[in-house]
């Protein structure tokens, strides 16, 4: 047949791969990749600012490349998916170094050390523009080489990727001295050590211990599913066939807020918060691709009743392509065959998750069961969700009882405010579970009403209906929200 070379422009396809869109992070967990499956025992990532000239590297102490190897590496898309790769090889598509780099830089430059050398290459975009060809370039310009010099004697080996002219830092207006850029530049630093940690958490504390930095601080890794607790639930680990494989998948509910300290529930989060952390954790490799989603599968969304709810999925890597895993390791679809079992165990582990919330209510509710204790009443009606004030509350009585004449407009009030709770704005503000939930008294109200205040005016409506100084102190104990605070009526 017949036929037409319609190769690709080469300025065209350096467009594209810069707009996949990968944020910093997980551009430069892309390249982390190439540093574990170089067999690196150390990778560190450097930030340094400079205004126009500012650059970011990761520098490995891994097995390096030849230059054969370098230019193979450098070649957008020399090895596809099918190529075979070993079992540490965390690549895929061969254009994760090549578009993870564009997308952040106009310039990179890979240094590589191999049988007593360093080989050098660049890829500049500039001159891919001008000239509409592919111009590997052998070596770097001057600042570029001063930089790598410094960058060698951290490992003496390994191999350095480096980012010059970086994208957003490179316009004309941006100097040295821009502090409000410069703080920019170097807020990625944290959220970078935060995805790294929680990308490679498996590398970071498994039998293959990698130590990495960013600009010379430790990354830390973040457990997902919290293994070290003795309260978490474990649910039986399930192997799923897929071909000639199987996909494990193991699902855990996490301790609740009462069962962790302030920093344990904090770190729990982790670094998209409760809500958005929840679901699947899948990883390829020991690497982790997704963090915390419910697949698209059918019926499933992220509720804070299901904040608990984490579960682990380990694909082989010779199943990517049944999984849709994407360029930037950043998506993963369910292969059909394995659809159903994967949402009756999501099913299974959010039930558990919103039961275990559930509990915790009742043993709340059962501990302060005295229908005064709370000054709202919260109930679903006719499957709406009904916020009334307890008018059984004893300061609620007095003030309706003292009100007189003004007993209607107080009444009026009353339902005011009842009838417009403000659901959605809460709905929209509580990201988490409780991390956001406001402190009973924990601002200065009016000049006369003080927690104290309240809760005398409390003490003496309880009187004044009936009980003895003692009953109604002992009642005004077990009420929320004093019950969690200290006064008068905490002493013995």
């Amino acid at each position: 047949m017949d036929s037409d070379i319609a190769a690709p422009d080469p300025a065209g396809l350096v467009a594209s791969l810069s707009s996949l869109g990968y944020s910093l992070e997980a551009a430069i967990a892309d390249l982390v990749d190439n540093s574990v499956s170089a067999g690196a025992k150390a990778v560190d990532v450097e930030f340094t600012w400079a205004g126009r000239e500012s650059w970011m590297a990761v520098v490995d102490d891994g097995s390096g490349m030849t230059p054969a190897e370098l230019r193979i590496a450098m070649t957008v898309a020399a090895r596809g998916p099918s190529t075979v790769r070993s079992a540490r090889d965390l690549g895929r598509f061969g254009v994760g170094l090549k578009s993870a780099s564009f997308s952040q830089a106009r310039q990179l430059t890979v240094a590589s050390f191999s049988k007593g050398d360093w080989s050098v290459r660049t890829w500049d975009l500039d001159l891919i523009e001008m000239y509409g060809q592919w111009h590997l370039l052998r070596g770097a310009d001057e600042p570029t080489t001063k930089i790598l010099e410094e960058l060698k004697g951290k490992h003496g080996k390994g191999t350095i990727v480096l980012w010059r002219r970086l994208n957003g830092y490179v316009d004309a207006s941006v100097t040295a001295q821009d502090e409000a850029t410069q703080k920019q530049f170097y807020a990625e630093v944290a959220r970078t050590q935060d995805h790294l940690g929680m990308v490679f958490a498996r590398f970071l504390s498994g039998a293959r211990k990698i130590a990495m930095h960013v600009s010379g601080t430790a990354v830390v890794p973040w457990d997902p599913f919290m293994l070290s607790h003795g309260s978490i639930q474990r649910l039986p680990v399930e192997d799923l066939p897929l071909g000639s494989g199987t996909v494990r998948v193991e699902s855990f509910v996490l301790p609740s807020s009462r069962q962790l300290s302030q920093e344990q529930y904090d770190l729990a989060a982790g670094p998209r918060g409760w809500l958005k952390q929840q679901g699947f954790y899948v990883y390829r490799r020991n690497r982790l691709i997704l963090a915390g989603d419910w697949l698209g599968l059918p019926g499933l969304r992220s509720e804070e009743k299901y904040n608990l709810a984490r579960i682990a999925v380990d694909i082989p890597a010779e199943t990517d392509v049944d999984w849709g895993v994407d360029v930037r390791k950043a998506s993963v679809i369910p292969p059909v065959a394995l659809r159903r079992h994967l949402l009756r165990l999501a099913h299974n582990t959010r039930t558990r998750a919103a039961e275990g919330l559930r509990h915790r209510s009742r043993i709340a509710a059962r501990t302060h069961g005295d229908p005064i204790a709370f000054a709202w009443e919260v109930r679903r009606v006719n499957g709406i969700v009904r916020c009334k004030i307890n008018r059984r509350h004893p300061l609620v009585k007095e003030v309706l009882r003292e009100s007189g004449e003004r007993g209607k407009d107080l009444r009026a009030l009353l339902y005011l405010l009842e009838e417009t709770v403000p659901v959605t704005a809460l709905r929209v503000l509580h990201e988490t579970d409780t991390a956001d939930d406001p402190t009973p008294f924990d601002e200065a109200g009016e000049a006369d009403v003080t927690a104290v205040a309240v809760a005398e005016r409390i003490l003496q409506a309880l009187i004044g209906d009936g009980s003895s100084p003692a009953a109604a102190r002992e009642r005004l104990r077990t009420m929320h929200p004093f019950s969690e605070l200290r006064g008068f009526w905490s002493e013995a």
